[in-house]
């Protein structure tokens, strides 16, 4: 069901039957919301029992190919991002509530696992340092925003043939405390999209069971 947060941000909310286990919200990649988030949502709610909401991260733009959206990061705000998944948090109506995000919605997992909202984060390949065309006056570095008290313990879904998580970057990750699982030879995006050239479905499922179980209560 799409629904529209308090800032007009559109977000995807799903609902389990019966009482939820628990609350996600979901950072979408770079491509935004598209069904493929849309039946996340609905199968994480459906065989988890989660109540999950999925978030635009470029409302208002028409942005249509990789490179306009790749151009417009640097444009992001941190603040409006974080304040936006908090406001989908608390649509959920439930408690506890993670984040979790993919690729560049990964990075702002990191970023959101220090506002003390989310009781635990998770993060598929996202950017631990932001890219340097990526940097504009609303990007926060990431390893600056985490939660290292340990309240907020955050999983990093990693592979280790993916140019946009350097191994110096992850291990950095790893000693700030985070839970860092790294999959040998997988490439950007192997988890999340079986329509990519990178997919690699039994890292994929592995990743999958390893993150149920961190968000399991």
């Amino acid at each position: 069901m799409r629904i529209e947060l308090p800032s007009g941000t559109p977000a995807e909310v799903a609902a389990p039957e019966g009482e939820p286990r628990r609350g996600l919200v979901i950072m979408p990649d770079i491509h935004g919301l598209r069904p493929l988030f849309d039946d996340l949502c609905a199968r994480l709610a459906t065989e988890q029992g989660w109540a999950v909401a999925a978030v635009e991260p470029f409302p208002g733009r028409e942005l249509g190919s990789l490179d306009e959206r790749m151009a417009a990061m640097a444009e992001l705000d941190d603040d409006r991002i974080i304040g936006d998944l908090t406001a989908a948090a608390d649509r959920l109506q439930v408690e506890p509530v993670a984040v979790m995000g993919f690729c560049m919605g990964g990075m702002y997992a990191l970023k959101a696992s220090g506002s003390g909202r989310f009781d635990r984060a998770v993060s598929f390949y996202g950017m631990i340092r932001v890219p340097e065309a990526w940097r504009g006056p609303g990007q926060g570095q990431p390893l600056e925003m985490l939660d290292r008290s340990g309240a907020t313990p955050i999983l990093a879904i990693i592979g280790e043939a993916d140019p946009w998580t350097p191994t110096t970057d992850v291990d950095d990750l790893e000693a700030a405390g985070a839970t860092v699982v790294r999959y040998p030879d997988a490439e950007h995006g192997f988890v999340h999209d079986p329509e990519r050239p990178a997919h690699r479905p039994g890292d994929a499922a592995d990743a999958w069971k390893r993150v149920t179980g961190f968000l399991a209560v």
